[in-house]
């Protein structure tokens, strides 16, 4: 029995990671709009009490979790801590003394509440002590409709504005304007959202590196390994590699390949200079850790495809997927500055080919369109349960390299 679920960040004001939403089914085929919410929430429940947790899905963040009324009168919530969820209010629900009841109850023990794709009525006034967070539909709600809410709860400062289905950069800024507070969508997957164009590289990767190099004979493995577990540190090396100074006979298409050709001498001194430059290196953010998801989930899943791909391009065409929003820069600007072999940058900037497929894969998994992602699946002859398998195992590796790296 599988864990099946896809996690969608939502960040704060700062576009700091504050939470996921999981969108869970119990198996890939039963995730229309017709699926019963009782049924879905019982065994994501069961899911993360009998196989894998639920902190563990989201690297201990809070998860978002629909409740209905039938969950929620059941006591599902109470099942993991108020650490662990935030019991979303599904919109389905009406108001009413049942509702408040258990609302006020579970505000008691300490859980945080939230209404889910607001939709405003005076009947609510009497939630709103109990209620921390208010998401509205971005997509559905008129600037009009939002200021009613915003006079609504005004005499509440507890309660927290959370835009939801936020897509362009446009409506995160006219979000943040009228004074929402959380912030969950596509939109932080844009180039124009990431503030910073320079990442830099966590000093444990470095003094990892540093100290493999400074071996008499270089693990070439080790080294690899270490830089498949950074984004920031691939792209730097890649870069470095299509310098002018080295007089390349092929296109480069691994991590790997980038070390040979710079060779033990240029690669300590191109260390060493990275070394120095960050002493003081941020902490990994939610598309470093994103784009190492996809690198993974890229790494193995093309282990499972019938068509002779290496699992080293795979990794690292996934790890540059999402390299545009990382550095704000434009994506075929990008592809021009690195010595890739040409299926990587079609792959990314065409978006066709079966590494391609792999990245829309694993989009389509991260925004939980169920419909594309079996539509991939056929094409690439793929195993439902297995991919979803997969999804989770790159998930937790990437969280854990995170953790590792910060």
């Amino acid at each position: 029995m599988y864990f099946y679920a896809a996690r969608q960040p939502i960040l704060t004001r700062e576009k700091e990671l504050y939470a996921y939403e999981l969108l869970f089914r119990d198996n890939i085929d039963n995730v229309f709009p017709d699926i019963d919410g009782d049924e879905a929430t019982s065994k994501m429940i069961g899911a993360s009490q009998f196989n894998m947790g639920i902190s563990e899905f989201t690297g201990k963040k809070p998860a978002f979790i629909n409740f209905t009324l039938e969950t929620l009168a059941k006591g599902f919530p109470e099942m993991l801590t108020t650490d662990e969820v935030v019991v979303e209010v599904l919109e389905t629900i009406k108001p009413g003394k049942k509702l408040l009841s258990i609302c006020q109850s579970l505000f008691e023990k300490g859980y945080t509440l939230a209404l889910d794709d607001y939709e405003h009525q005076n009947v609510w006034a009497h939630f709103y002590p109990y209620i921390k967070i208010i998401k509205i539909d971005w997509q559905t709600t008129s600037v009009e409709q939002i200021q009613t809410i915003k006079t609504a709860i005004a005499d509440h400062d507890h309660i927290q504005l959370l835009a939801e289905k936020v897509e362009t950069p446009e409506e995160y800024n006219q979000a943040m304007e009228l004074g929402f507070d959380l912030f969950q969508g596509f939109f932080f997957a844009k180039p124009e959202m990431v503030k910073t164009k320079s990442l830099s590289p966590s000093q444990m990767a470095m003094a990892e590196l540093l100290y493999e190099t400074s071996k008499p004979d270089l693990d070439l493995s080790a080294i690899t390994s270490v830089f498949e577990r950074d984004v920031t540190l691939s792209y730097k090396l890649l870069r470095y590699a299509n310098s002018a100074i080295f007089k390349r006979r092929s296109e480069i298409s691994t991590i790997k390949q980038a070390l040979v050709t710079l060779g033990s001498g240029e690669l300590k001194r191109f260390l060493g200079l990275l070394f120095a430059a960050n002493v003081n290196p941020d902490k990994p953010s939610e598309l470093i850790n994103a784009a190492m998801t996809r690198a993974k989930f890229c790494e193995v899943v093309s282990k499972d495809i019938n068509a002779p791909i290496d699992t080293s391009i795979a990794f690292l065409t996934g790890l540059l997927s999402l390299i545009d929003a990382i550095l704000d820069e434009d994506l075929p600007s990008i592809m021009d500055k690195l010595p890739l072999a040409q299926d990587i940058k079609d792959a990314l900037i065409t978006k066709k080919g079966v590494l391609a497929a792999l990245v829309i894969l694993v989009e389509q998994i991260e925004h939980a369109d169920w419909d594309k992602v079996n539509i991939v699946m056929e094409k690439l002859g793929l195993q439902k349960e297995q991919v979803l398998q997969h999804y989770n195992e790159a998930i937790a590796w990437a969280d854990e390299q995170c953790q590792l790296s910060a």
